[in-house]
């Protein structure tokens, strides 16, 4: 189909329902268009009160309507008839059920206005008479034996569906089979007739279902004559009828045709007659019958329901008996009715002298033959006027606006019609925009939006969408401009929200509207609701926290909803509901609450929702039908009981009860534990008791309730089922024998009089047994000699009768301690903490009881490190059973011990062996305490440690091991060692090490046995550079230290710097004249604050070298100038600190080693510091110090060494621009002994701190303090003592990893 300027709209209309029509706006005239109509045939049932038929049509102006009946104008007779309340809008009418007779016909409705007419197809209204059979004489049907002969039926037709019944006058229906059958015409088909087919009441019924009415055909009488032989003889009697070919009854003739239509049920139906019956066979000529055929009625009718064309063809029915056959031929022809090929438009819009092309395509069997209508009269071919009629084809050529109008195809042939109403609207029209201009769409973000521009015009209007009223049309993947105008945008985002301009455009004008697009944020449940179970009475929450666009809380709100139906939540005090903060809690859980809940957050734009299943836990139900059955006897039952509802928690077990009468009435006492998956159980019981049961199960919330008790249960009187157990055979002194016994239970004596017979009599020994009757539960036989084995049995009895033989046990009677010590006890030192000791035993008649084993006892005597003290640690070690020898642990290296050994048995010790004395080897020492370095130069590196604390023998020195590390890759690229022979040597200067280059020092204690676990520590040598500050640093610093400070080390920073910062560090503050004073349980620690930092803060620790445990103290105020440290023991070695931070995040200024004084030698030094001649050498001193001083100061200007490295946070800001003259990185050895020398000299109990910044000797500058292994770089890596020279965890030994500061003074710190 061509359009030249058109556009084609569809409407969609279908003959029985309802249609849409072109969106014309009501200002503009339109066709009228039929939207629905009643189709046929309607058949009026006897029943229905009225009948209606409807015509209902849409047009501009409304459209009028007007009826045929058969062609003919039809007016219904009465206004009555019709319905006043739709008389003016449709065409619909009714007719009464009185009268319908006279309405039967075809109808077909006309809706017309101005522009045109609409018309139906033709609608058929049947009205049906009531069936009745006609009234005729029916003559009796005479017919000899073997003869075929049918009964007519010729039931009446009638309302649809019919059903033919053939019966007797007592409605007793006629039997039916292959010889005897009714065929689909209602008659009754006989193949030979038989004797006892004669009856006078053959009657055919005619049921009609849908009316509900029954009509009987009068009764007809079959006579059947006995077959007579032509020739009679003495036998004839007896004779069976001829045999007869088979010949057809139904249908009649050679070949029958049948026309159905397509999807109908084909019937071919051959009913034969003959003797013997005939059997049928049914082909298909030329191929195989369809595999849809069905055979019914014993073979005679063939069906194919939803006949198609393949099933066209000639068919073939065969009746053959044993005296022939005979055939029928069937021509099976399948049609149908008109239908559509292509539905036709029904309808267009176009401008005037354009062309109109309308297809009218259908298909039918036969062809059938098109009919062209205008506003329902016949449209001729008239080619002057440029109105061709071409088939199914009407072409309409340069219209004009009289050719508007509906244009009717009707195609037709025999088996019925079809009509389509085609509205042709001519017209030119400027855009007129259908949509309301600023409406504003609301969308979710990321949601598709669709905003409409509906336009009517003529010729159609191009469409076009701008974005905030600029002129560029809008592009994008996103954006796409739909056929009927409207503007969809696909995931919409925030940044679309704006205004948008339609404009439509033809040749008859513009026109345009504005659409506001509002993005919304989606609504999203951050926190839904999970699934849970919860246990029954108490409380479910569950969550559900929703985000939504803040512009759309006015209809924002969360709804609850449980198995599909949204929850009533009621705000009253006791509802067990609570609602709120996002949440729903459930109070008092109970069964009825278990379900899937949703919680569903939603605006009026969108929603979103969570589900969750809530599973309500509870105990089981009490089990049901307890019932009791005997087993073998009387006390062997079975017990059965039917479950009760788990809960949601699968049941574990079952468990039986019981309570007696006897003993316990009204006490319950479980009896049997049965598998959760078990609900029976067998239960032996005791004699001479009345029992009840009941059952309750148990699952993971816990018991349920109990069932009801069974009916009382009583088993006879009999024997003890069993004897006492736990046979118990003491002997508490020497010379008896005690023996108990676990006694029978109450519910076990099976009967009155209980009580005991205990036998016993010597193992090996005696043949008979020694008797006693006893009602307790033990007996003591007495004068037994010590420690023989005996056989004792104890048998049960009641009045009943005795119990099974009892099991007989061996014991014995009472024991004796040993009395023979072990012999020949040799020891064996394996190692130096560990020996081998063996003994021979004790003779076995020694023992006097049952041997529990041997004790070692050991003494240490003395510690040759020690070997003047006398000491007397004792240990014991014991080693059950039988043995000859045993391995003694835990013996301390270097020490005289004395062992002895014993044995013993449950009554106590035998005597101990000769006592054995022997030596332990010297052993390695233990790993040293701590390692630190410090004073680190360009070559040399002093390294500061502590003596083993346990040495395990007498100490020879020390092995160093040092290993040259590639700072990157870690690699070890050279390793040396050294021993350092002075046990006493805590430090050592090592020299010759490579500039500016990472070691890892190996430190292992040594005695004469070997050389014990190294400790680690990493440091690095300084580069020129980093001397240079330091040195230079230094020299400012002994610039600004006052001269009458005599000689106390002092700590500062210069004010200016050539080449850095002019700001000192901020984090460390500044001393001046660090020194100490020690005596014999206390040390005093003194400073001067620098005037930039009076009131900054430190912190003082300090180690007990020998223990290596840290303490440190609270924080201490610079201006304060000194902190006593106290609890210190006399003579010991300490290591003080002095730090800008905790021990645990340290920042040190200084470290140094001192030593407390020993009692008495204090006090001498006190008292003689009051001495005059003292105060006048003191003074001497000072002078001498000034002197010294100087000269240090000179010799350091000069090229004297300077050691130590800056802290690193200090490091960039003490880094020079300039290098300073060679002489200064290179002192000459004389300067440098001249250095050390001095600066160690103190007379005074006051002495400068080595560890200072500015140690007089040289050794300890400021390197001291800020060694590469700092506290602060180990203490957040656990506090463990490791290879990679880590020591804070050494000298926390084996405590707890953590920090404590006491609330005054020092705490204990362990890292």
């Amino acid at each position: 189909m061509r359009l030249a300027g058109s556009l084609q709209l569809v409407l969609l209309l279908a003959l029985s329902t309802e249609a849409t029509s072109l969106n014309i706006p009501s200002e503009v005239e339109q066709l009228p268009t039929i939207i629905f109509h009643t189709t046929g045939p309607i058949i009026a049932l006897p029943y229905d009160n009225t009948v209606t038929i409807r015509c209902e049509a849409r047009g501009n102006p409304p459209p009028e309507y007007r009826w045929t009946k058969d062609d003919l104008d039809f007016i219904p007779p009465q206004p009555a008839t019709i319905r006043s309340d739709q008389l003016a809008t449709d065409g619909t009418f009714v007719l009464q059920n009185k009268s319908l007779a006279r309405f039967q016909g075809k109808y077909r409705c006309y809706a017309s206005n101005k522009l045109g007419t609409a018309i139906t197809e033709t609608v058929e209204l049947i009205v049906p008479s009531m069936p009745k059979f006609p009234k005729e004489t029916i003559e009796p049907i005479v017919v000899e034996e073997g003869e075929p002969f049918v009964l007519q039926c010729n039931p009446p037709e009638g309302v649809p569906p019919r059903k033919i019944h053939w019966m007797s006058i007592g409605l007793q229906h006629i039997d039916q089979d292959e010889r005897v059958s009714m065929g689909t015409d209602g008659s009754l088909y006989f193949s030979h007739a038989l004797q006892k087919d004669s009856r006078p009441d053959y009657c055919c019924f005619a049921d009609f279902l849908r009316i509900r009415t029954i009509v009987q055909k009068l009764a007809m009488a079959v006579e059947v004559k006995p077959w007579t032989p032509e020739y009679e003889s003495s036998d004839s009697s007896d004779a069976s009828p001829p045999v007869r070919t088979p010949s057809l009854l139904l249908p009649s003739g050679v070949q029958t045709e049948k026309v159905l239509l397509k999807g109908t049920e084909l019937q071919l139906e051959c009913v034969p007659g003959g003797y013997p019956t005939p059997k049928i066979e049914w082909m298909k000529m030329g191929e195989k019958l369809t595999a849809r055929a069905n055979l019914y009625n014993f073979g005679k009718l063939l069906t194919i329901p939803a006949i198609e064309e393949s099933d066209e063809g000639k068919y073939m029915c065969l009746a053959k008996n044993s005296a022939g056959q005979a055939v029928h031929y069937f021509d099976v022809i399948v049609e149908e009715p008109p239908k559509w090929l292509t539905v036709p438009s029904h309808s267009q819009l176009t401008v005037i002298g354009s062309d109109v092309h309308i297809k009218c395509s259908v298909s039918g069997k036969p062809q059938p033959d098109i009919m062209w209508k205008k506003n329902g009269h016949i449209f001729e071919d008239d080619p002057l006027n440029n109105k061709r009629v071409l088939d199914d084809t009407l072409v309409l050529h340069n219209v004009m606006a009289d050719d508007s109008g509906v244009y009717q195809c009707e195609a037709v042939n025999r088996h019925g019609l079809v009509l389509s109403n085609i509205n042709i609207m001519v017209m030119n029209m400027a855009p007129l925009i259908l949509t309301e201009d600023y409406q504003e769409y609301a969308v979710i973000r990321g949601e598709n939006v669709t905003m409409n521009c509906s336009v009517f015009g003529s010729p159609p209007p191009t469409i076009s969408w701008a974005k905030d009223e600029t002129p560029e049309t809008i592009e994008g993947e996103r954006f796409v401009t739909l056929q009927n105008g409207s503007l969809q945008i696909s995931s919409v985002k925030k940044k679309d929200s704006s205004e948008y301009l339609c404009v439509a455009d033809n040749s008859e004008g513009k026109s345009s509207i504005t659409a506001v697009l509002a993005v919304k944020d989606p609504t999203h449940i951050v926190n839904g609701p999970q699934d849970m179970q919860v246990i029954s009475g108490t409380t479910a929450q569950l969550t559900c926290q929703a985000e939504y666009d803040k512009s759309l809380e006015d209809s924002f709100e969360v709804v609850w909803i449980k198995d599909g139906e949204q929850m009533t939540l009621s705000t009253e005090e006791q509802s067990r509901y609570f609602v709120g903060d996002g949440m729903l809690q459930i109070m008092n859980v109970n069964l009825r609450d278990e379900g899937v809940y949703a919680c569903m957050a939603r605006t009026r734009l969108d929603e979103d929702n969570v589900t969750a299943l809530l599973t309500v836990l509870d105990v089981p139900d009490a089990p049901q039908n307890v019932e009791i059955s005997e087993l073998k006897n009387q006390r062997n039952i079975c017990l059965a009981w039917v479950p009760g509802s788990d809960h949601n928690s699968s049941i574990i077990e079952f468990i039986v009860e019981y309570e007696e009468s006897q003993w316990e009435p009204g006490k319950w006492k479980e009896l049997l534990k049965v598998p959760g998956n078990q609900a029976t159980a067998e239960l032996a019981l005791h004699g001479h008791l009345n029992y009840q049961f009941r059952v309750y199960a148990v699952n993971a919330v816990g018991p349920g309730p109990p069932s009801e008790p069974t009916v009382l249960y009583k088993t006879p009187l009999a024997a003890p089922d069993r004897n006492p157990e736990n046979i118990k055979i003491q002997g508490h002194l020497p010379n008896q024998m005690d023996i108990s016994w676990e006694p029978l239970l109450p519910v076990e004596h099976n009967g009155p009089d209980l009580e005991y017979k205990v036998s016993y009599r010597k193992l090996a020994v005696d043949d008979t047994w020694t008797e006693h009757l006893v009602k307790r539960h033990s007996f003591i036989v007495r004068n037994t000699s010590t420690f023989i084995p005996y056989e004792i049995k104890i048998q049960s009895r009641n009045s009943h009768g005795w119990g099974p033989e009892p099991r007989i046990s061996t014991g014995y009677s009472g024991e004796d301690v040993p009395t023979a010590a072990p012999r020949d006890v040799a020891v064996e030192v394996i190692n130096t903490t560990v020996l081998r000791v063996s003994w021979t035993p004790v003779p076995p008649a020694t023992l006097r009881g049952q041997l529990r084993g041997y004790h070692v006892h050991l003494l240490k005597k003395r510690s040759f490190l020690n070997p003047d003290r006398i000491l007397d640690e004792r240990h014991m070690l014991s080693f059950p059973g039988k043995r000859t020898h045993a391995i003694v642990p835990s013996l301390q290296a270097f020490s005289e011990y004395t062992l002895t050994v014993n044995v013993f048995n449950k009554k106590g010790n035998g005597p101990s062996s000769d006592p054995v004395t022997f030596n332990t080897p010297e052993g390695v020492p233990e790993k040293v305490p701590i390692l630190t370095t410090s004073n680190a130069q360009k070559d040399s590196i002093r390294l500061v440690w502590g003596p083993p604390l346990v040495a395990n023998g007498i100490l020879t020195g020390y092995l160093l091991q040092y290993h040259l590390i590639n700072e990157t890759t870690k690699e070890v690229l050279d390793s040396r060692e050294m021993n350092i022979t002075g046990p006493d040597t805590t430090h050592w200067q090592l020299e010759g090490l490579e500039e500016g280059s990472l070691y890892l020092f190996h430190l292992s204690a040594c005695t004469r046995a070997g050389c014990g676990p190294p400790l680690a520590r990493e440091s690095s040598t300084v580069t020129p550079a980093r001397m240079f500050l330091t040195i230079s640093f230094m020299a400012a610093n002994k610039a600004m230290a006052s001269v009458d400070r005599g000689h106390n080390c002092s700590l500062s920073f210069p004010h200016s710097i050539p080449g850095s910062a002019t700001h000192p560090p901020s984090l460390v503050p500044v001393l001046l004249n660090i020194s100490s004073y020690v005596s014999d349980t206390y040390a005093k620690i003194r400073w001067t604050a620098g005037e930039e930092k009076q009131d900054s803060q430190l912190y003082v620790a300090y180690m007990n070298n020998r223990d290596g445990n840290w303490r440190v103290s609270e924080a201490v105020n610079t201006s304060q100038s000194f902190h006593i440290i106290g609890g210190l023991k006399p003579g010991m070695v300490y290591t003080v600190r002095l730090m800008a931070k905790t021990l645990l995040d340290n920042a040190s200024i200084f470290e140094d080693v001192i030593k407390t004084q020993i009692r008495g030698l204090a006090g001498q030094q006190r008292s003689i510091s009051t001495k005059g001649w003292f105060i006048g050498t003191m003074c001497a001193v000072a002078l001498l110090t000034l002197v010294v001083l100087t000269v240090c100061f000179i010799w350091r200007n000069q090229g004297g060494k300077y050691a130590g490295t800056p802290p690193p946070g200090r490091r960039d800001m003490l880094a020079m621009d300039k290098v300073k003259e060679k002489e200064d990185l290179h002192p000459n050895e004389e300067s440098q002994a001249m250095n050390d020398d001095t600066c160690e000299y103190s007379d005074s109990d006051e002495k400068p701190l080595r560890g200072s910044l500015c140690s007089l000797n040289g050794d300890d500058v400021i390197g001291d303090s800020v060694s590469r292994d700092s506290l602060v770089d180990y203490a957040d890596g656990g506090g463990e003592f490791s290879e990679d020279g880590s020591f804070i965890g050494e000298y926390s030994g084996h405590k707890q990893s953590g920090s404590v500061t006491e609330p005054n003074g020092f705490g204990p710190v362990t890292a």
